[in-house]
């Protein structure tokens, strides 16, 4: 059974048709459309519509956005980081669209720490992030506290990974991503006013 949407709802109330944009995090194609029945805007699918591919005949009936995030569980990975991702999103594209989903409401979630075990995996998956262009849709990140973090830095607790969180948003943001999936949004959100002033710079001309 889908959990109560109450909580939905009452922020649709709330703030109206000028209230923030609320996204539902499941796989599950039932829960999704209570979601979007109760006021929700997105649906983000950690298992990349290949858990229950319903869900994306649900987004596209609702016109909904979707957010397709890569995960390596359940199935073999390539040893190549990007070559498995474009593996796995030219699946999970070919279900959105027979479902009939609209590209322009697609985004990419390439799952950083999702079934890739070490830090090595997720940082090379980071260093290489501007290939992931190649699938041409708009790019999320969410590295947010991640497991991986706490190895580089040496934190074990997850609520003091915000810095290297915040590091890794500005980093990504250089390499073109669009959307951040952050828990502490002020320090993310200063390190890519920085990551942006920087771009900026760069389209200027020098004087003289």
């Amino acid at each position: 059974m889908p959990p109560k949407n109450s909580t939905i709802k009452a922020l649709t109330r709330h703030f109206g048709s000028t209230g923030p944009v609320i996204s539902i995090d499941t796989y599950r194609a039932e829960t999704a459309a209570a979601a979007l029945a109760a006021g929700a805007h997105i649906v983000n699918d950690v298992w990349g519509l290949t858990r229950e591919p319903d869900i994306a005949k649900v987004a596209a009936k609702a016109g909904a956005g979707l957010c397709i995030m890569h995960t390596g569980r359940g199935r073999e990975i390539l040893p190549d980081p990007i070559e498995d991702q474009f593996a796995f999103f030219e699946r999970s594209l070919r279900i959105a669209d027979d479902a009939g989903v609209d590209r322009a409401r697609i985004v990419l979630d390439p799952g950083f720490g999702f079934a890739k075990e070490t830090a090595a995996i997720n940082l090379a998956l980071m260093r290489r992030f501007e290939a992931l262009h190649g699938l041409g849709f708009p790019l999320l990140a969410g590295t947010s506290r991640k497991r991986f973090l706490g190895e580089i830095t040496g934190r074990s607790q997850a609520s003091y990974r915000d810095i290297a969180t915040a590091a890794t948003s500005a980093i990504l943001r250089l390499a073109g991503a669009c959307v951040f999936r952050v828990h502490d949004v002020a320090s993310s959100r200063d390190a890519l006013a920085v990551a942006d002033a920087m771009m900026m710079s760069g389209l200027e001309r020098p004087k003289g």
